[in-house]
């Protein structure tokens, strides 16, 4: 997979690939980023890529013509057919993990990170497919959007994990929230790891597990709760009033 980002701070995503998981697939060959900086495609001496709004207002517009050149470039090193180009903008659709699941099957993505107070509305309607939001709050820039939305997918890269099925049981990977976890010692000021973890039976674990998933889910997020399709092992376990300790 190919993930290219337009950004006129390239250096932050040094971050992507020098530390962690990125860092790791991109030099085992398991994805390439690239980042395009629409100051490379100005014209004028200060490499100018914003302009003040016409109707006034605070701040400064990003422009149409460096973005497109950046992004012209971006899908020339692409060079996928199936190639998304997203703008990172809070007035996006709110991502999923689902949608996740679904990027990583593409061959190619462009990721356009906005600065100032955004980008020129005809740049969007010209050259993006889709606006994306990683929640509703405001970042002073699309970088760390980027980065998260690169994160979220690269991890799901088979081979980008230590643990083959670490990503399946991931938070939001079943539909659930993940169930709680501990490490040693077992007890850690009084409280201990519960009982059940320490049985060494596997199909009570994956029980205790499922059920736990299914009560922080309803608990933390009914949205996503009252979303789901339970099957009946589900039903079974989120009515049971025994609760392993």
């Amino acid at each position: 997979m190919k993930i290219a980002v337009v950004s006129i701070l390239p250096e932050m995503f040094s971050i992507m690939f020098d530390y962690g998981v990125s860092s790791r697939a991109i030099k085992r060959g398991l994805v390439k980023l690239a980042v395009f900086n629409p100051r490379d495609f100005t014209r004028d001496l200060h490499r100018t890529v914003d302009s003040r709004p016409y109707g006034g207002g605070p701040g400064m517009i990003m422009t149409v013509e460096p973005l497109k050149k950046a992004v012209a470039a971006a899908r020339n090193w692409v060079s996928e057919s199936d190639t998304l180009v997203v703008y990172l903008s809070p007035q996006g659709h709110v991502l999923r993990h689902s949608e996740m699941k679904k990027s990583v099957k593409r061959q190619g993505l462009i990721m356009v990170a906005g600065r100032f107070e955004g980008v020129d509305e005809r740049f969007i309607r010209l050259e993006v497919d889709e606006e994306w939001s990683i929640g509703d709050y405001i970042l002073s820039g699309g970088e760390l959007a980027a980065m998260v939305v690169s994160d979220a997918i690269i991890r799901l890269i088979p081979g980008a994990l230590g643990h083959e099925d670490a990503a399946a049981q991931d938070s939001f990977s079943s539909g659930l929230l993940e169930h709680p976890q501990y490490a040693r010692p077992t007890d850690v000021e009084g409280l201990k790891v519960p009982e059940v973890l320490l049985s060494g039976d596997h199909d009570r674990i994956r029980n205790w597990r499922l059920r736990q998933a299914l009560i922080r889910t309803r608990s933390r997020r009914p949205d996503i709760f009252a979303s789901l399709s339970l099957n009946e092992e589900q039903r079974d376990l989120i009515g049971m009033e025994n609760n392993d300790r």
